[in-house]
């Protein structure tokens, strides 16, 4: 080494000018001109090329809003089935099946998932995980959000053991054969195209949609589908709930909307009736003002028609008043 440090090469290449030495002939004279080429560095990765902090492509901006979504509209129906508060929603939380070291060897983390029947806390404290060799009730329903093509998620490669390594099975087969998770859902982000799977003789079984596209969960009486809309600042494909009847359960946010909408709604109708009653009363009012304008003209009218020489019927029946009126008027 010669003592200096070679030169640090920037993180981000600018356009590099590479210099030309061209020799010219003009007028028997040998000339040298520098000129200047401009050549651009290659593209710099996309988001799509970059992976997280481990090295792996498993997050995506939806998966956040997406989970949240699932959990706030299903809540409702949740505390219906389970007034004493004894269930358990995970997000991206690891499920130990098995005990192995590292411990994360022996965990699978849906995105998202449902357990019945347990204490959403342990003894006073915020779960950290689900270890199904101490709580043995399996998840009702696990839904994956796939940011590739759910090839992952898909994986049926039985646990096995080779030459003492052990091989670590596939997400699916240990859904199916392991954790036994009665409903399965595999929802790549990028086609928006959904999968669910139902446990039946422990197997899973493909399901087919219902009319309406949608997944029934019979066990949750509600329909997991796809629904297009505007979430969290996002306007595209997301998973939602609807009951049994096709409609769809709102989010508090949305319920709140309607409320307000229909609140505003009363208050119009009540607004609209305020002013018809009053309306009305200004015309009665006018009427009545009209009618003793009216009744007064004709009372003032009896004394001409008195000194006219007309008799009390006479008067009475030009003005159209009742006789017995005439007559007291006139003994005034």
């Amino acid at each position: 080494m010669n003592g200096h440090s070679s030169p640090t090469k920037p993180i981000f290449a600018s356009t590099a000018a590479i210099c030309l030495k061209v020799h010219i002939i003009q007028s028997g004279i040998a000339m040298t001109q520098t000129t200047n080429q401009t050549v651009l560095p290659p593209p710099f990765p996309d988001h799509t090329q970059l992976p997280e902090s481990d090295g792996t492509f498993v997050k995506n901006f939806q998966e956040h809003p997406q989970s949240i979504l699932l959990t706030d509209s299903i809540g409702p129906v949740l505390q219906s089935l389970h007034p004493d508060g004894q269930y358990a929603i995970g997000q991206d939380c690891g499920i130990y099946w098995r005990e192995t070291e590292p411990p994360e060897q022996g965990a699978e983390a849906p995105d998202w998932f449902y357990v019945p029947s347990v204490p959403p806390l342990l003894d006073g404290q915020i779960r950290r995980s689900y270890v199904l060799w101490r709580e043995y009730i399996a998840p009702l329903i696990a839904i994956e959000l796939a940011s590739g093509d759910g090839t992952v998620e898909r994986d049926r490669t039985p646990l096995s053991r080779t030459a003492g390594e052990t091989r670590k099975p596939g997400k699916f087969w240990v859904y199916e054969q392991i954790i036994h998770i009665s409903y399965y859902a595999i929802y790549p982000i990028n086609s928006g195209e959904l999968e669910v799977y139902n446990l039946v003789n422990a197997r899973y079984r493909r399901l087919t949609p219902n009319e309406r596209g949608h997944y029934p969960i019979e066990h949750l009486g509600v329909e997991l589908g796809v629904w297009q809309g505007s979430y969290q600042n996002q306007t595209q494909r997301w998973l939602r709930w609807w009951d049994s009847e096709g409609n769809l359960l709102l989010t508090g946010t949305e319920r709140a909307e309607i409320e307000q909408h229909r609140a505003e709604q009363e208050r119009q109708r009540a607004e609209q009736e305020h002013q018809r009653a009053e309306e009305e009363r200004q015309r009665a009012e006018l009427a009545e003002q009209e009618r003793a304008t009216e009744a007064q003209a004709r009372r003032e009218a009896i004394p001409r028609l008195r000194d006219l020489g007309l008799t009390v019927e006479q008067i009475a029946a030009a003005l159209g008043l009742p006789l017995e009126e005439v007559r007291s008027f006139m003994q005034e």
